[in-house]
């Protein structure tokens, strides 16, 4: 046999043990892990979705000077340069300016990666309001028979919402072998969330991790008796005029939502999460989720030790912007929903590439830079 023989069979045997290891453990979605490498804001094309059905249209206004001011030289390079597909800046509750790239509009779907864990947090405070959850103070193990016992019986929602559950999970985005790469890519998201180990006291450490949307999503699904995508529909896309239906990517055919990420919809429709959360719940004059629901979850969060998370609230980020306080919802592409409280402004941001500029939190760079071009 000659020496290319010899290493072409090497090479088939190696492959052929790697296959069947990968087949006799249950981990067939590291070959959709291998294949694709890394995340897109498209993926929803790769995955089975649920359909998050609009009702009626209520359009959001554009303003007597929309699309007059601009971003300066500086500002427009940066989005350029990080792959912006869509920047809107809505003032006043009306659209002052809106601008696409790449083939994407208005109408375009684009994934919103962790942005969906702030809507799941919107969800979570409509179930509360609806008495189908008791408070943020009730156990997990409520809802999860799996979590009666060890650390996991201590676990509350507050401590889900506020990344707080001491999980053991790895938030890995690079490492095709970890619980992220599996959920993400995986098909078995129910045996992922009932397996779940808590390895340290709920409540007092701030970690983020995604699998605390996963069981925040299968909670409301016990709790409402619907799906996630369902439920948002009914109490949430619906009343708030979203134009297009959106999409939720599953696991599989009839599968649970990846509630961690993957709400697919356009820069108008998920302005709409940033204007009910400026409006303190409220949303063309219609309380959708409790005014004091919306103030506890968009502020710095209190941990069971006393200390204050400066930058996290109930899923939702927290910065400020020449000194003054903000809250955003963010995915890890550089996807954004920016509420500026102060200077009455929702801004969406959504690329398929981190903005790095000076080095800052790049919620801040788009919040100043925004302030100081379209506060006018």
């Amino acid at each position: 046999m000659s020496r290319f023989k010899k290493i072409l069979f090497w090479i088939i045997g190696i492959l052929a043990i790697i296959n069947i290891a990968i087949l006799i453990t249950g981990n067939s979605y590291l070959y959709k892990t291998f294949y694709y490498h890394a995340s897109t804001i498209d993926d929803y094309k790769i995955f089975e979705n649920r359909t998050v059905s609009a009702g009626t249209y209520i359009p959001i206004p554009d303003a007597k000077n929309y699309n007059q001011l601009k971003p300066d030289a500086t500002f427009k390079q940066i989005l350029e340069k990080f792959k912006t597909v869509a920047f809107l800046v809505l003032k006043n509750d009306s659209v002052v300016y809106e601008e696409y790239w790449d083939d994407y509009s208005a109408d375009s779907y684009s994934g919103s990666f962790s942005v969906a864990k702030s809507i799941v947090s919107v969800l979570v405070g409509i179930a509360i309001d609806e008495g189908k959850i008791k408070s943020v103070n009730q156990n997990v193990s409520d809802f999860i028979p799996e979590y009666k016992d060890g650390l996991n019986a201590k676990l509350t929602i507050r401590d889900l919402l506020t990344m707080t559950s001491g999980f053991d999970w790895n938030e890995s985005y690079y490492n095709p072998f970890c619980l992220t790469a599996k959920a993400y890519f995986g098909n078995d998201l129910m045996d992922i969330i009932k397996n779940l180990k808590v390895i340290e006291e709920p409540g007092y450490r701030f970690n983020y991790q995604s699998a605390n949307q996963l069981v925040l999503a299968y909670i409301l699904q016990k709790a409402t008796g619907k799906t996630i995508s369902e439920y948002a529909s009914e109490k949430l896309w619906k009343p708030l005029g979203a134009k297009h239906d959106a999409l939720w990517s599953i696991d599989k055919k009839d599968g649970l939502e990846k509630a961690y990420c993957c709400f697919n919809s356009n820069a108008r429709d998920f302005s709409r999460i940033g204007l009910l959360a400026l409006h303190k719940g409220k949303f063309n004059d219609k309380q959708i989720v409790s005014e004091s629901y919306i103030k506890e979850s968009t502020k710095p969060a209190k941990l069971k030790s006393g200390n204050i998370n400066e930058q996290y609230g109930y899923s939702w980020w927290q910065a400020k912007a020449f000194g003054e306080q903000f809250f955003y919802a963010r995915g890890i592409l550089g996807q954004y929903i920016i509420v500026l409280p102060q200077q009455n402004m929702v801004i969406v941001r959504l690329g398929k590439k981190l903005i790095n500029y000076n080095k800052r939190i790049p919620a801040e760079v788009i919040a100043e830079f925004s302030i100081t071009d379209f506060d006018k």
